[in-house]
């Protein structure tokens, strides 16, 4: 049953993908909100560096990625640093900046090696 959900889950993000990506226009992405997320791979904390033009109504949500919500901090920054405990293991992880309504304004991802 696990196989089968993340089977779906990867499905999701490939089709979910497409729809999400920032608009490029030569080298410059154009609408992004998160303008950095580094180090990728991490290993024992993650750091998300805002646009200045971000809302701080949002909020960062965090999903390893078989689905379980791992992190949501509310933006009140213009930069966010995570310190990635126990609880994440190596693998793949999402994230997403979501607006109160709950509509995804961006998504990605970025690998824990431990």
């Amino acid at each position: 049953m696990k196989y089968l959900y993340t089977i779906l889950l990867c499905l999701i993000l490939i089709v979910g993908s497409s729809y999400i990506t920032p608009v490029t226009s030569g080298e410059t992405l154009i609408n992004t909100k998160i303008t950095k997320a580094y180090p990728n791979p991490a290993t024992s904390y993650i750091v998300f560096e805002f646009d200045k033009s971000v809302d701080r109504t949002y909020s960062l949500q965090i999903f390893a990625f078989y689905g379980k919500k791992m992190t949501e901090l509310h933006i009140n920054e213009s930069k966010l640093n995570i310190n990635l405990d126990d609880s994440y293991m190596r693998g793949l992880y999402i994230y997403q900046l979501v607006d109160l309504s709950g509509k995804i304004v961006e998504s990605g991802k970025f690998q824990v090696n431990k």
